[in-house]
């Protein structure tokens, strides 16, 4: 009963952060590019998998990037969004921009390349929900995320390479990874450095944060600690769960 305060706070903080889906298309190349800056999912946030898909289908171009930075969201709309990429006659290049976290990394399963930005983050970890009812109705729910699991782990072995009980491993775990750890474990395919004009590799490292992570056991300290106002934001929350918990 615990997991379920931390999921419904994660959803409302980042539901808050997430901006609407947007195409743009370059005027001289036969390119498009659409940003997943926000959460996955009609109810957790603005980008939906109809809004998406419909987004996807008026694209015309033979090379269409998709830029993410996401928190994750609901699994089922990211399992649609990969239908519609994989099903899209265009080469599908996934760039991970600072963060692709649970749904969000399931979706760039389906791209045909993945790229990660240098000082992003790619997390698995096993599926979550919010069931109420009875002993029959939780043991409905398992199935259900048992199901989910399967489906994820079969998607990310056939992507990466990896072991498909191996993966499971670092699904149970939360597995948080740095752009050089997802290169090497095949869920991505190269680690592109960004850096601008007059700035240094080492000052340019480390991709930002918006995100409420704290939801997360895992979440690295350094993204949490990056998000405005983290740090009261923390103490906050952790006050508000240690009450629900006793309540509980």
């Amino acid at each position: 009963m615990k997991q379920i305060p931390k999921l419904l706070q994660l959803a409302r903080d980042n539901a808050a952060e997430t901006r609407p889906l947007n195409v743009v298309t370059a005027a001289d190349a036969d390119e498009a590019t659409i940003y997943l800056y926000g959460v996955i999912g009609g109810w957790w946030g603005d980008i939906d998998a109809e809004a998406f898909s419909k987004a996807l289908a008026a694209i015309k171009a033979s090379t269409i990037h998709v830029r993410i930075n996401s928190p994750g969201g609901d699994v089922f709309d990211a399992r649609a969004m990969m239908t519609a990429a994989r099903a899209h006659s265009a080469k599908i290049v996934a760039h991970i921009d600072g963060l692709a976290a649970s749904a969000a990394t399931a979706f760039a399963m389906a791209a045909d390349e993945v790229e990660i930005s240098q000082g992003s983050r790619f997390m698995i970890h096993r599926a979550w929900t919010v069931t109420i009812g009875n002993q029959n109705d939780m043991r409905e729910a398992a199935t259900l995320l048992d199901g989910i699991d399967n489906d994820l782990a079969s998607d990310y072995a056939t992507r990466s390479g990896q072991d498909r009980g191996q993966v499971m491993t670092w699904m149970d775990a939360e597995t948080w990874m740095n752009a050089d750890e997802a290169v090497e474990r095949g869920f991505a395919d190269r680690v592109v450095q960004v850096v601008k004009e007059k700035e240094s590799a080492s000052n340019a490292a480390q991709a930002s944060n918006v995100w409420n992570l704290s939801a997360y056991k895992n979440a690295p300290k350094d993204l949490l600690d990056q998000r405005p106002g983290a740090n009261a934001h923390r103490a906050n929350l952790e006050r508000r769960l240690a009450f629900l918990a006793r309540a509980a």
